[in-house]
Parts: structure tokens; C-alpha cells; sequence
């Protein structure tokens, strides 16, 4: 019989698509793949470390893993794998640590799968993860995450991601074309575009600093792949979404009215403290152009309570900042202190409490903000693809610009999109609409 594998994901939209290309290799050294709640010989965990509470599961999860199947062999990659190998290694149950360039050949560092009595480490120097590995991942049938760009050469001061995946480099873009055409053919509707610094494509490209394509040139060229019905930009730099890239998403083929920019702060002394790449002025003009260009879009921001010496005030002026601007939600992070940061090191640092509620207020915007949006959506047509899983008697699925919609359960209506009318908003939040007609777009 063959091994068995099971995979645990933390962190972001790139790690999912990086465990589903570590799968695959599995797949062709004849391991099965199971769920991670079911028994396996091996467990492989991909870690996160942008927040103080990805590091903390890890633990649980290894915990849930042996409980699962004691004998097992666990094996941590990713970010956290990265920047503290020696700590995950430690842990219990640990057998096998794999940095940044090592997860990939996960399958090469894999004996007899026996238990070890310490964690193995093999970790490189940051410096030499200067090569690009493709990926994408498959999760519900109805979309996938494409992995265009790894690393960043950014040195925000509160980051460890460039210590974790260092420097800036994309796939070629003959690759990513490929990776899509195979996407669109296993039937997928949508492909959400994935990296670190996803603005900063094609540099690195060719193992090298020079910029062949620019994220413009990937916009256009994937717009043209056949099969792809929508394409979503994730996280993108405000300073690095230019006003080309905007107004062609405005009238292109498959690109949604989507954009999920982050701005970390709403006090520009706080974003030099930062390090940030842009001032509130550029952020201003950035959503100004999306909804002059699709009054109709949504738009999310990434924010972060608590850096050091951020005043009461401070705060407030981010607070008013984004309660004044048009956007649809936020996602907003409470600032923790990562080794190895300028950030860690800067005085006066905000008592956790504070920061506690600093994020709570923000939170109670982002549901204010949301409500505002889907309600200014109320009455309009939309095209809404329909998601597989049965949630309470409930069906789920997301318009082009991101309203969340629920329907009765039809099995059916798993991957179709559709025309639809949105009506109401239900008790939990969520949208109901009317189908237009019976007819499926796809």
C-alpha cells in the first residue's frame, strides 16, 4: 500500500498555492493524499510568521498530528521554518525543519520516515534563495491561487517576510501563461494572483535584476488565455498599482473590479517609521482613480494598530482617515513585535491593551464599511460564481466585486456562474439575490 501524506497550511494565499506544488510531488513519489484530521505516515505543516499567532499554532497543529498517529513523521516548512529553525526543530514531535530553498525537495530529505529523536534542520542562508519555483494551488473547484512572484526588496521595519523569502523574483512569463491555460482547463472559473509583492513582477524573471515584463504586460497577457473566466489581483502596493494597470482592469476581459491594497497606517509619520514606500496622498488618488474608472469596485485594506509610538492621536487620524475614504473593508493586524526588525527596537511601544483596542475599533469600521458596500450593490446585476460547499442548508458564492452571497443548497449550482439580480441582505450579513434568468454563463 502506498504512504499516506497529509498537509496543514498557515498564513497566506502564496503558502496555499506553495503546499498544493509540494503535493504534487508527493504525488509522484506514489504517497496518497489524505486530509490533515485523518491518519498519515507523514504530516507536513507549512508555517507562517507574520503574526505572533501563526507561531503559536504551530504546536496545536503538531500536537493534533501525533495525536492522529503517534509513529508519524512531521515536518515543518515555510516562513517560520526559515527564520527560526533551531525553535521548530526543538518542538516535540518535530522530526524534519526545511527552509526556504529546501521545501521543494522535500520528497529528497525523506528516508525511512522512523521518528528522529531531535529535529532534523536543513536551512540555507537567506541569500542564496535567489531561484523562483512555480506553483499554484487548487482548493474548491472553483478557484485557484497562481503563484506569479516570490520575495520582496522592500525593508519595511516591521517585516520579516524578506528575511523568510528574500529577494524580489518572477516566473517568466511564458510559464505563468502555461500554469493558467492548465488551470482553465481542469475547468476552474477563477484564478487569483498570488506573491509577495505581486507590483514588482518581472524583476528577477530572468535569475537577475532586469525587468523584461512589467505586472501591466502579465495583466494583458493573461487576459488573453482562453478558458479563464475571471482573474483576481490579491495584495498590490499602492505605489506599485499604477493608473495603466487600473484603467485596463476597468475595461478588460476577465479582470475584476477588485483591488486589496494595503495601507498599514492613516498618519504618514507613522509610514515613515514604516519604511512605506508612499505617502496617505498617494493612497488617496489610487482609490479615487479605481472608482472614477469602476464606481462599482471593492476595495480592501490592510492595516496595522499598535506600531511603536503610534499616539492616541495617531490613530485617530487613521481612524478618521479611513472612515472618510471609499473603501469596502479592512483586514486589520495588530502590530507584534518580530526579532530581527527595526521595529522591535523603536521606544515607546504601545501597551498591549491599547493596541487590543485599537484593533477592536477598527474591526467595528470594517463591518460599518462592509454594510455601507453591500448595501450601495443592492439592486444591481451581477455575475456570481457559485462555491461547492453546504454550509447550513446554505450555498455560498462571491460576485465579480467581492459581495458574498448565500442561496438554498442546490448541488447543482457548484462552479456555474450566473446572472443574478441582488435583492436583501439576511440576518448573517450575507447577500441574497434573484437569479435573472435559468441560464448558465459558464
Amino acid at each position: 500500500m502506498n504512504k499516506k501524506v497529509a498537509f496543514y497550511t498557515l498564513g497566506c494565499k502564496l503558502n496555499f498555492s506553495e503546499t498544493s506544488t509540494i503535493a504534487r510531488s508527493f504525488e509522484k513519489e506514489d504517497f496518497d493524499r489524505v486530509d490533515f484530521t485523518e491518519t498519515a505516515d507523514i504530516y507536513v505543516i507549512n508555517t507562517c510568521s507574520v503574526t505572533e499567532n501563526a507561531d503559536k499554532r504551530f504546536k496545536t497543529i503538531v500536537k493534533q498530528a501525533q495525536q492522529k498517529n503517534p509513529e508519524a513523521f512531521v515536518a515543518a516548512v515555510g516562513c517560520y521554518a526559515q527564520l527560526k529553525p533551531e525553535e521548530l526543530a526543538a518542538v516535540d514531535g518535530v522530526d524534519l525543519v526545511l527552509g526556504a530553498t529546501e521545501k521543494f525537495k522535500i520528497t529528497d530529505y525523506l528516508n525511512d520516515l522512523s521518528k528522529n529523536v531531535q529535529g532534523e534542520v536543513h536551512s540555507c542562508e537567506i541569500a542564496d534563495a535567489d531561484f523562483y519555483v512555480g506553483s499554484y494551488a487548487i482548493g474548491d473547484r472553483t478557484r485557484a491561487f497562481l503563484k506569479v512572484q516570490d520575495g520582496c526588496d522592500y525593508k519595511c521595519t516591521y517585516c520579516t517576510i524578506p528575511l523568510a523569502r528574500g529577494i524580489s523574483r518572477s516566473d517568466s512569463l511564458e510559464n505563468v501563461l502555461k500554469n493558467a491555460s492548465e488551470i482553465a482547463s481542469k475547468d476552474i472559473k477563477e484564478i487569483v494572483l498570488t506573491g509577495v509583492n505581486i507590483g514588482d513582477y518581472g524583476k528577477g524573471e530572468f535569475g537577475n535584476k532586469k525587468h523584461e515584463h512589467t505586472f501591466l504586460d502579465l495583466v494583458k497577457a493573461l487576459d488573453d488565455v482562453e478558458g479563464i473566466h475571471r482573474l483576481r489581483i490579491s495584495s498590490i502596493e499602492p505605489n506599485l498599482l499604477k493608473n495603466e494597470t487600473i484603467d485596463f482592469v476597468a475595461q478588460s476581459n476577465s479582470f475584476v473590479p477588485h483591488f486589496h491594497i494595503p495601507l498599514q497606517s492613516g498618519c504618514d509619520e507613522i509610514l515613515k517609521k514604516m519604511r512605506r514606500r508612499y505617502l496617505t496622498n498617494l493612497y488617496v488618488d489610487r482609490v479615487k482613480r479605481i472608482k472614477e474608472t469602476m464606481p462599482h469596485a471593492c476595495i480592501g485594506v490592510d492595516v496595522i494598530v499598535g506600531f511603536p509610538g503610534e499616539t492616541e492621536a495617531q490613530f485617530l487620524e487613521t481612524y478618521q482617515f479611513l472612515n472618510e475614504l471609499d473603501i469596502s473593508y479592512l483586514h486589520v493586524f495588530t502590530y507584534s513585535e518580530r526579532d530581527n526588525t527595526l521595529a522591535a527596537d523603536m521606544e515607546n511601544a504601545v501597551p498591549k491593551n491599547v493596541r487590543s483596542k485599537r484593533s477592536k475599533m477598527l474591526r467595528g469600521l470594517s463591518a460599518k464599511k462592509r454594510r455601507a458596500f453591500y448595501e450601495s450593490q443592492l439592486g444591481t446585476m451581477r455575475t456570481v460564481l457559485i462555491e461547492g460547499e453546504n454550509k447550513s442548508g446554505y450555498i455560498h458564492g462571491f460576485t465579480e466585486n467581492y459581495v458574498k452571497v448565500k442561496a438554498p443548497w442546490n448541488p447543482e449550482l457548484v462552479n456555474t456562474l450566473h446572472q443574478v439580480e441582488l435583492s436583501k441582505i439576511d440576518e448573517d450579513g450575507l447577500v441574497r439575490f434573484e437569479f435573472v434568468s435559468q441560464k448558465v454563463i459558464a
